[in-house]
């Protein structure tokens, strides 16, 4: 397994294998997309639900196989939408979340990332990745998904995600975090 490792990232979100293939990529890993079936099981943790899919996805075809789930969490509201943002994302959207923080003064929020990696006949492996920020008063900027229009992370400039092109996202994203922390992790494996 020297050099260049493949896995196959169970996702049909094309800017999150975008985003993950860059970061790999600086590792020396390959990441294919896998848009298959991925079961997700309900669960108020990441991990579990990464775990899951990584670990049934890989059994059933018999491939190293990463998986990624993450949240935005946002203290004011007790941890919501957390591990379950993509559907609050896809039902309600952006502005339900600023409805919610209307009049809000403590705006902190961090977005969490688990990837699971995962290769029968092992037990998935995971990394974490979080970065903290807070909520912006209005959406802003055209890049990025999901929450990325709301969310201002601390250690940039005061732009939100969405304002940020793909290489200064990934320098600071919880995102990045996990993949570096995966594919470094990979990239020693056989090395």
């Amino acid at each position: 397994m020297k050099g260049h490792k493949q896995v196959y990232f169970l996702t049909s979100n094309k800017a999150k294998f975008r985003e993950a293939m860059a970061v790999a990529a600086m590792s020396g890993v390959r990441l294919r997309m896998l848009a298959t079936r991925k079961v997700e099981i309900q669960s108020d943790s990441l991990q579990t639900i990464a775990s899951y899919a990584a670990e049934e996805a890989a059994n059933r075809l018999t491939v190293p196989v990463v998986t990624e789930d993450a949240g935005l969490f946002v203290d004011e509201l007790n941890g919501f939408p957390g591990p379950y943002s993509s559907d609050v994302f896809k039902r309600l959207g952006i502005r339900a979340i600023l409805k919610l923080m209307e009049n809000v003064v403590n705006r902190k929020a961090s977005f969490h990332s688990v990837v699971a990696f995962s290769q029968p006949p092992s037990r998935p492996k995971c990394f974490r990745g979080t970065v903290a920020g807070r909520i912006s008063l209005d959406p802003r900027g055209a890049g990025g998904f999901g929450f990325d229009p709301i969310f201002i992370p601390d250690e940039g400039d005061g732009r939100t995600f969405a304002e940020m092109t793909d290489e200064e996202k990934n320098r600071i994203s919880h995102r990045s975090s996990s993949f570096r922390k995966l594919s470094r992790w990979l990239s020693t494996l056989h090395a």
